[in-house]
Formats: structure tokens, sequence, C-alpha cells
């Protein structure tokens, strides 16, 4: 729709001839007459002046035989599983790094067999999406820095490669030294501290540039979610990666674990509050208050909560801090579930595109700009 600064200025229209303006000014006589004297005739049948019908009504709309306006990716569980253990592996290189620096040996290790174990199962998931791995090595044909699949390809590929070299040397560590054992460690052991960096520095894009990939799609509730969905994806990264720590580790060696996730606990819950506000005020919030994934987002936000309470008062308690792990980690789950869904749903209703393409034409409307039809680019 085109709209301008004369749309509301109409120009008088001059009366029309007619070779039979004398029947018609009759007719128009008679009708004003009836219409004075309370007798029922053309003008005023259906109200006449008394009550005017629009000419035009006013608009609804709606897409073209109900059909999505925005065609829904062919996503399922295997998406929210490539986004969950992806993020648990981001983390965890962070932490291995950490506790290579610390000398906390055996987060260290945990934390770098829980890398590699988390980038593999990422990528089996993507693999199993794509259908056919070939698709996955054609994608690395090219790097595109425009593209979140791309850049994030690389990312994984990346990560994986150097989240292989420190669990080789984790593994070597764990061998008798004999045969070709000695000349391995010392062929790794050169090459170890750059991996360990290297994984440190891939970490956090590859827990957060999911978030990026979903934001960049024309799907409603995750497009309008670009500036607060990073920060959910991060946050939720930390707390599920501190909850498998404290599951694999005990207490006396899980201090940094326990941190990410309280630190990764309070990221989640203030961003997850930022977006549900920001997607109330565009009036699209209720694939996540109502929708399929509104009950899982739900059980995330209160496992979170109840994680992280556990998490405070645990103290030495093995038994607690497993129990705060395992409900941690299961939070983090359901949040990526519970938001892939709901952006499933924000595109399968033409409802939900429409509301937002209105709202910023009348945003657009009240800074006075009139001169083009440019609806959904802010």
């Amino acid at each position: 729709m085109t709209t301008s600064p004369f749309d509301d200025y109409r120009p008088p229209e001059e009366a029309r001839r007619s070779k039979r303006r004398s029947s018609v000014r009759g007719a128009a006589t008679g009708a004003v007459r009836g219409l004075a004297t309370g007798q029922r005739s053309w003008l005023n049948r259906d109200g006449g002046g008394r009550r005017e019908a629009a000419a035009v009504p006013d608009a609804e709309f709606s897409s073209y035989y109900g059909r999505p306006i925005v065609k829904p990716v062919p996503w399922d569980h295997k998406i929210s599983a490539y986004l969950f253990v992806g993020g648990i592996a981001g983390a965890s290189g962070i932490v291995g790094a950490g506790a290579a620096l610390t000398g906390n040996d055996l987060l260290r290790r945990n934390a770098r067999l829980t890398a590699i174990t988390t980038v593999a199962l990422s990528g089996v998931a993507l693999v199993a999406d794509l259908g056919r791995p070939e698709r996955f090595l054609n994608m690395m044909r090219t790097i595109k820095l425009t593209s979140p699949m791309s850049v994030g390809t690389w990312i994984l590929s990346g990560y994986a490669g150097a989240a292989g070299v420190t669990t080789a040397a984790e593994v070597l560590a764990l061998l008798p030294a004999r045969g070709p054992v000695p000349a391995l460690t010392r062929l790794v052991s050169r090459v170890e501290a750059p991996a360990s960096i290297g994984q440190a520095l891939l970490g956090a894009p590859l827990a957060a540039y999911t978030s990026v990939l979903l934001s960049d799609t024309t799907h409603p509730v995750w497009h309008e979610s670009r500036q607060e969905l990073p920060f959910v994806f991060v946050g939720s990264a930390a707390l599920a990666t501190g909850g498998v720590q404290m599951l694999l580790t005990p207490p006396a060696q899980t201090g940094p674990a326990r941190r990410l996730a309280l630190l990764g606990v309070g990221t989640e819950l203030v961003a997850m509050h930022r977006l549900e506000q920001h997607l109330e005020d565009l009036d699209i919030d209720e694939p996540i208050r109502s929708g399929h994934g509104a009950g899982k987002l739900r059980w995330a936000r209160a496992l979170t909560i109840a994680g992280g309470a556990g998490t405070l008062l645990a103290g030495r308690s093995r038994l607690a801090a497993a129990a705060c792990g395992v409900a941690l980690a299961t939070a983090s789950a359901l949040t990526r579930a519970g938001i892939v869904e709901a952006g499933i749903e924000s595109a399968k209703d033409p409802k939900y595109t429409v509301r937002v393409q209105k709202t910023r034409l009348e945003e657009r409307r009240e800074r006075g700009v009139v001169h083009d039809s440019i609806v959904t680019v802010r």
C-alpha cells in the first residue's frame, strides 16, 4: 500500500449532467420530503442520514486463502538437539581452557571430554537434519560472511579440530607410556596449548551463532527477538555446561563451573524476560506464552530457578550438585526446543507477520514518513 501526504485530500466533485436531471431532482425532493415527514423512502430505509454506512469497509489483513505468508522451516527435534549440544560444546571449551590455566586437572579433563562428545553429537544432529553427509561438505566449499550457516559451519569445523587435539592429549595421558605413546605425547604436547586457546576463542561464537541463524530468518518470533536471543542462547549454554560439570566432577573441583552456571542462570532469566516483553509490545507473544512451545518454556524457567537456587545452597553435597546439574541441563534443552517451536508456529499463522508490518507502518506514519510503502524494514 502506497501512501502520500495528499491521501487525505479529496477535490470537490463536479455535478454530473444528465438528460433526466429534472426526474432525478424530483425523486430527491420527494425523498427529502419523506425524510422530513418520517415516511420510509430509499434515502432512509437503511438509516439514511441518521446512520450513514461507510463507502469502503475497513480492510481486514489476511493471507491468500489463509496460507502462511512466510514459509516455515522444515525443522524438527534434530535441530533443537543441535542447538542444545552445540551450546554445551562451546562453553565446555572455555571451561577446559580456564581449568588448564589454573591447574584444575580433573575439571580440565572432564570439560575437554564433554566438548569433543557434544561437538560430535552436534555434527551428527546437523547431518541427520540435512539428510546426506555430503551436504555438510558442500557448505564448506565457500566462505560467505553474510551467511550465518556458512560462518557457523566453519566455526563448528574449526572448533572440532581444536577439540580433537586437546582430547588426544587427555587420552594419551591416560595410556601407559610404551610403544608409540611417548612419541605421540611429545608431538601433541607441542600443539596442545594453541589448540586449547583456539578452542576457547571459538567456544563463545559456537554457543551464540545459532541465535543469529534463527533471527536471520523471516519468522516473526525469531526475527523480532534478534537483540535478546543471543543472550538467551549464551546464558542457556553457560548454565547447561555448568550443570554437566556439576554432574560429572566432585564438588571440590567444580567451583568455576558453579559460578559459570549461576552467571548463565541470571543471564538467561533476564534475557528471556526482555524477549517476552518485546514480543508483547509487538503483540506477537502468543507463541511463547500459549503456543506449542510455551509449556516447554515454562518448565525451563522453573527448572532454571530451581537449579540456580540449588547451586547456591548445595554446598559440598555431591548428590545435591548432581540433581542441580540435571535440572539446569534439562532447562537448557527445553529452552532451545520451546524457542524453535514458537518460531515455527509464528511463521505458520499469517497474523503475526501482518501485526508486525502494521506496527511498523504506524510507527513510520507517526514519524511523518509517508512518501514510500516500506513496511518491513527498520
